[in-house]
């Protein structure tokens, strides 16, 4: 039976996971829609826009947060092997630490990027047209794996 903290941590990991891929799901089904419907500069000036608002505390705390619980949970759930929660549990950190390990490899970088690139400058259409479709890839890869493993943790619980 999962008791104690690895019960609460993987309570607390679940809604993060879960938060974190409505985030996601919300880019990957409408944000980044609208703004590629808008000119190429608009489109640079609000996604740098978006960039720099969304290190956000909360927002931080939810995703990177949820990362760092679900590196203690797989420590708890591998001293605990055996139990039948274990399984779940792993499972669904290294699904959500996929979109973890996601955002800094892929999108940071790619967001820094877009940082330098001025919307009104001769780069920005050409910046634009090789981020925008990558870019919203990559984040279905992010919604996909916080989504399953928000749902792989709760399974946990239900199997606990």
């Amino acid at each position: 039976m999962i008791d104690g903290y690895p019960k609460t941590l993987t309570v607390v990991a679940a809604v993060g996971a879960a938060i974190s891929a409505g985030v996601f799901f919300a880019f990957s089904t409408f944000v980044m829609q609208a703004l590629g419907r808008l000119p190429d500069d608009e489109a640079v000036g609000a996604m740098n826009e978006i960039n720099r608002a969304a290190p956000t505390p909360l927002f931080v705390l939810a995703l990177f947060g949820t990362g760092a619980l679900c590196v203690v949970l797989s420590v708890s759930a591998v001293r605990r092997f055996g139990e039948p929660w274990t399984p779940y549990v792993l499972v669904g950190s290294a699904l959500f630490l996929v979109a973890v390990i996601v955002t800094i490899a892929y999108h940071v970088p790619r967001n820094d990027a877009l940082l330098l690139v001025d919307p009104h400058g001769p780069d920005a259409s050409r910046a634009w047209a090789g981020y925008l479709t990558p870019w919203t890839a990559w984040n279905h890869v992010r919604t996909i794996t916080s989504l399953a493993g928000a749902v792989t943790l709760i399974l946990a619980l239900r199997v606990a």
